[in-house]
């Protein structure tokens, strides 16, 4: 028996080496020998499911079919699914149905394995921003700061938007060297304007300017809220605050930094005009804002203000409640603004109404990085969409939702430094771009399918959506849109067109 023993233990010794100096799997470097039971369970899951455990529709927040279909795309695997779909379409209320087009179109435009997708429209176009520019990609990474994130996850993340075409946002933690590995980035500023931070927490224009001069920035973001807890200011606990982060953020090293909820730079919607403006005039870029959606009264402002003045904001990110984040109190997170679906549609009607909904980029975000929800934005007017939780999961997040614990199992979400050298960044680069390239070559399978050439051209009268009962209503009618609501000018969609080689 010596020699079973023998064998047994080196064979176990060396799969303990050969899962540490791997790279292609996160838990098993960090969890050599327990990370395969994982591995195993997931296998045996779909019959494991049938009796004791939820079925792949019940989990929030994201489904276990939301979470294979990922997966598999961001592993070039079959993520196909086969015997009919296990959805109870007939008792389902608010069930999406995309309404293709029954005789179908020629696909007859280019091929092209990366599936490109510009947008639609040209960000910074119509106030002549200096640097204005059509984004390449109608699929880009939402807001994820290092501090929040890992600094493999940021690397992994603008290796990938390289590699896929797309831009990372930054989130509010400012320019890490992380992100500087190829890809393009959309800076945002939050309230505590990290990386462009004077004296007692103030913008410094200088600052500003020099970070903008220095680093691939493509446009700017005002952070004004986000979805997972709007209205309130983030903490970063003095133990968190390390050299590295200090040196970035402009802060105090082993000092807690509060970010305030509001911006002291401006406190009105005319204050933030000018803000908005002073910033394209030194910086030539573009300039947004994000913000999840609550009361109307800004938003009717800002809409009115732009109907009748020169100035304005470049493009508009929305926010759903849905939305992720590190850590938020439970009431914020679950009760504090609206989804997507509902928020966004009432931003847009308020700027339709008054005209100047084409005079501005709409991106969404909220659980909008799937082939059917991403589709809906397009739908009700969205030029982009911006992908958080799903970008995390393709770079190897398994929904432990241990984000505000630190202790993230597979890296992603943590600075525990054993935990962080499970991710390879190289590795998985590739997979976020295979992700970010499948979603933008469905998101195309699908605007042919409704007879279409670009998501951008789709109106809220290509979807319907069922009530459970054996009824439905189109889009439309159900965010009350009016007819031609939700898609560019003919220019914007003659140049759209032209940018994806099709002849309008």
């Amino acid at each position: 028996m010596t020699w079973f023993w023998g064998t047994l233990i080196t064979l176990v010794v060396l799969v303990v080496v050969y899962d540490l100096i791997q790279t292609k799997h996160a838990i098993l470097r960090n969890f050599p020998i327990i990370g395969h039971f994982r591995y195993i369970l997931e296998a045996i899951g779909p019959e494991l499911r049938q009796y004791i455990v939820t079925s792949n529709d019940e989990e929030l927040p994201f489904s276990r079919d939301s979470r294979r279909w990922i997966y598999a795309s961001s592993k070039k695997q079959n993520n196909y699914s086969g015997f009919g779909t296990d959805n109870d379409m007939e008792r389902s209320s608010n069930y999406l149905i995309i309404k293709h087009n029954t005789l179908g179109k020629a696909d007859d435009g280019p091929h092209d394995e990366m599936y490109p997708l510009p947008c639609a429209k040209i960000l910074g176009g119509h106030r002549g921003r200096k640097h204005a520019f059509r984004p390449p990609s109608a699929v880009n990474t939402s807001a994820m700061s290092f501090g929040s994130l890992s600094s493999a996850a940021v690397e992994a993340m603008n290796r990938g938007a390289m590699i896929a075409g797309c831009m990372q946002n930054t989130g509010e933690g400012g320019i890490s060297p992380h992100h500087l590995h190829g890809g393009e980035l959309i800076w945002q500023l939050g309230t505590g304007y990290f990386g462009a931070r004077g004296p007692g927490g103030r913008f410094d224009r200088e600052e500003f300017l020099r970070k903008v001069q220095q680093h691939p920035v493509r446009a700017i973001e005002i952070k004004l809220s986000q979805g997972a807890k709007p209205g309130l200011g983030g903490v970063l606990p003095g133990a968190k605050v390390t050299a590295e982060i200090s040196n970035i953020r402009g802060v105090t090293m082993g000092e807690t930094v509060i970010s305030p909820s509001g911006h002291r730079e401006f406190s009105t919607v005319d204050e933030m005009l000018d803000f908005v403006e002073e910033l394209g005039e030194i910086s030539g870029l573009p300039i947004g804002i994000k913000s999840a959606v609550g009361e109307l009264g800004f938003w009717e402002e800002l809409a009115d203000r732009m109907a009748s003045e020169e100035r304005g904001v470049d493009y508009i990110a929305i926010d759903g409640g849905e939305g992720g984040t590190g850590a938020a109190p439970f009431a914020f997170s679950d009760h504090v603004a609206l989804p997507f679906k509902v928020g966004f549609s009432r931003v847009y009607r308020v700027f339709a109404e008054r005209g100047v909904q084409n005079d501005v980029v709409w991106i969404g975000s909220g659980k909008l990085g799937f082939p059917e929800t991403g589709l809906l934005s397009f739908c009700l007017g969205a030029d982009m969409i911006a992908v958080g939780r799903e970008a995390m999961m393709a770079i190897g997040c398994i929904q432990a939702q241990r984000c505000h614990t630190g202790h993230c199992p597979t890296g992603v979400a943590t600075q525990n430094k054993w935990l962080v050298r499970g991710l390879d960044p190289t590795h998985k680069a590739a997979r976020l771009a295979n992700y970010v390239v499948t979603l933008r070559k469905e998101f195309v399978r699908l605007t042919h399918a409704c007879g279409c050439e670009h998501p951008g051209l789709l109106t809220a009268d290509h979807m319907e959506i069922l009530d459970g009962n054996f009824g439905s209503r189109p889009l439309r009618e159900v965010f009350k849109y009016e007819p031609g609501w939700g898609v560019p000018s003919a220019r914007q969609q003659a140049e759209a067109l032209a940018a994806m080689g099709f002849k309008a």
